[in-house]
């Protein structure tokens, strides 16, 4: 049974939940204190358990419809509002640089997976109760906040080059790095106002935005912009960032507020669903995984085998609720060895946290029904918490057990005693399963995911080449493939973390792995970049060149992504065509400056709109294809030198 049940996870994340919940009712048929129970009444009890919660969950619901989308948007608000505060930081602290850009990658990831939830909910909301008004309001907050985090991923600066440029003027990026400090406050403050139903706070954005365009004004005028253009035009270029960013929070704001904006957003039905990724519930699929190439076969199998061990421990020494190891593998056990490992080390201290919080309180008193109040208290507190921080949740479902067992079991310090034993016990079977049962290591199957993502990078940056040749509306293609390329992204973040928390020796190549996860995060935010800039501005027509770079790119996408698959030779570029194309894109931006500073010279301070657009898309759109052909070769290159491949 359980080999059976952990085999449904195969169908995806809400089957694991249901498998999980299937392993729980087997763990708990040995809990069971009074043997002559006939079976058909302990099966009842369980069934009544359940159906009793299932009856509060929809009391709950029927009450309050809307809690969950407000919870999972409030998250997703102040996640955003972290984000861009540590975006902040990254302007002016150097010495930490490396570590927030982690801290934004995990950020980055974590957005992505909340996204993906937040989407699933507004859109099964929609398509349960249709488009009402506050259906269309959140869906307008959701799609702010997905433009957020991409508009936050389009415009990564080259920070080195900054720090150099402005190392005699660092006021000014003060200035910038407070203004996205407070956006992301604004952010935060929303977030909290949705979860306590309280008035949104005073919305200052505006008198901020205007302190970097003063700040941009300011320095300008005090510099000589034939000698000092890039770094004007880098201010500028944070400024349109900041500026963008403020229109988008300014919306949520009026949305939130319930002002007219929530009425303006429409998508048909058929684009809606495209959004959410389908789950294919058939017999087909347990046949396909029925074999030991699948992460799901080998788990159901290890945990089988690690429960039958731990239940023979059990039997074999009369251990007191032997059935407690039996919970604690259940509980801890997890696909990969990482997840296994951290959850593992949150549960013992977890454990012993709980077992002397426990002996401190027996000693202060023995009370039964003091006793009674905690159990009921530690165990709301314990699933409030298990999602979140399993840590301090692995301390209430401690504290739980213990004083429910206290109410049939007069020694509390004895099942204090067993508690913590069976956990040690429990734990450390769930960890040498792990490692010696069928170990599914990341090694394994990091090349797809890597290959993976990369193709998804290359469906995204070939949307943005088709959008900057027919412009028009944004189609529902080029926000499907960003989609996919963040949540890719996400996923490659994700396997490289659970690579590194394994064991030394099955860590191979881990530079280069780790190489090629920076390189395709750059990679996408170059995408971003890009494309952000395309689809905000009146673009020119895009040149025969601009095309001779996409080629050669999307070439290097393609040799990196069948050397991974296919362990196909490498394939160079051609060096002579870029050569040529580039000369011609920078001779086009020369051509600007030249007319640019000829009217410097004739007394014109201030450019025109459409000369500083030219200006910009030229120095830009070269700038970011030159960037683009560079990383894709690295890819390329990179994922030649790797052995593991």
């Amino acid at each position: 049974m359980v080999f059976a049940i952990s085999y449904l996870a195969v169908y995806g994340f809400r089957a694991s939940m249901v498998a999980f919940a299937g392993l729980m009712a087997v763990v708990l048929s040995f809990a069971n204190v009074d043997t002559s129970m006939p079976l058909w009444q302990h099966s009842l009890l369980i069934s009544a358990g359940g159906l009793w919660y299932l009856s509060l969950s929809l009391l709950w619901h029927f009450i309050n419809p809307k809690h969950e989308t407000e919870q999972l948007l409030a998250q997703c608000l102040a996640l955003t509002g972290e984000y861009l505060q540590v975006r902040s930081q990254l302007i002016l602290n150097i010495e930490k640089r490396h570590d927030l850009q982690q801290e934004l990658f995990d950020l980055q990831n974590e957005l992505n997976q909340k996204h993906e939830s937040l989407r699933e909910v507004l859109i099964s909301s929609r398509k349960l109760s249709g488009t009402s008004n506050y259906a269309r309001k959140r869906l307008l907050v959701f799609i702010e906040l997905v433009d957020i985090l991409e508009l936050g991923m389009a415009n990564p600066v080259n920070y080195k080059r900054m720090d150099f440029l402005f190392k005699e003027d660092r006021e000014f990026l003060k200035i910038f790095s407070d203004v996205t400090h407070y956006l992301g406050l604004q952010l935060i403050a929303v977030a909290k106002s949705i979860e306590s139903k309280k008035a949104v706070p005073e919305n200052k954005i505006s008198e901020y935005i205007e302190k970097s365009r003063l700040a941009v004004k300011r320095y300008r005028d005090q510099i000589d912009l034939t000698q000092k253009r890039e770094h004007v035009l880098m201010l500028h270029n944070l400024f349109d960032y900041q500026e963008r960013q403020s229109h988008k929070i300014n919306t949520i704001f009026g949305v939130v507020n319930d002002l007219k904006q929530g009425n303006a957003i429409f998508m048909k039905h058929k684009e809606v669903v495209k959004f959410i990724t389908p789950q294919e519930y058939s017999f087909k699929t347990l046949q396909e995984n029925f074999n030991f190439g699948s992460p799901i076969f080998r788990h159901a199998l290890r945990l089988a085998m690690v429960v039958l061990v731990g239940f023979s421990i059990g039997a074999f020494f009369s251990i007191q609720n032997a059935y407690w190891i039996l919970l604690t593998i259940v509980v801890i056990m997890r696909p990969n060895y990482g997840l296994t490992k951290s959850r593992t080390k949150e549960r013992i201290i977890g454990t012993l946290i709980g077992g002397v919080i426990a002996i401190i309180i027996v000693f202060i008193t023995q009370n039964t029904y003091i006793y009674g109040a905690l159990g009921l208290l530690s165990l709301t507190m314990a699933f409030s918490l298990i999602q979140r921080n399993y840590r301090t949740a692995a301390v209430f479902i401690t504290l739980s057990i213990i004083f429910i067992y206290a109410l049939l079991k007069p020694d509390v310090i004895k099942v204090i005693e067993f508690r913590i034993i069976d956990t040690f016990v429990g734990a450390a079977l769930a960890g040498l399963g792990n490692l010696f049962l069928w170990p599914a290591w990341e090694a394994e199957n990091i090349k797809n995911v890597i290959a993976t993502s990369i193709a998804a990078n290359r469906e995204y940056f070939l949307e943005i080449d088709r959008f900057y040749h027919k412009k028009g509306e944004l189609p529902t293609s080029y926000k499907l493939s960003r989609k996919k390329a963040f949540l890719e992204m996400g996923n490659l973040s994700a396997a490289f973390q659970r690579m590194t928390q394994e064991p030394k020796s099955k860590q191979k190549d881990l530079g280069l792995i780790y190489r090629l996860v920076s390189l395709n995060q750059t990679f996408l935010s170059a995408l971003a970049s890009m494309g952000t800039y395309i689809r905000n501005h009146n673009t020119t027509e895009a040149s025969k060149d601009f095309e001779v770079f996409v080629k050669q790119i999307l070439h290097s996408l393609n040799n990196a992504e069948q050397g991974l698959i296919a362990q196909a030779e490498q394939k160079k570029t051609n060096v002579e065509l870029l050569k040529e194309a580039k000369s011609r894109l920078d001779e086009k931006y020369e051509e600007l400056v030249k007319i640019r500073n000829q009217e410097i010279a004739d007394g014109k301070a201030l450019a025109d709109h459409d000369m500083r657009l030219q200006l910009q898309e030229a120095q830009l759109i070269t700038n970011q294809l030159q960037w683009l052909l560079d990383i894709s070769k690295n890819i390329r290159k990179t994922v030649f030198k790797t052995t593991s491949i």
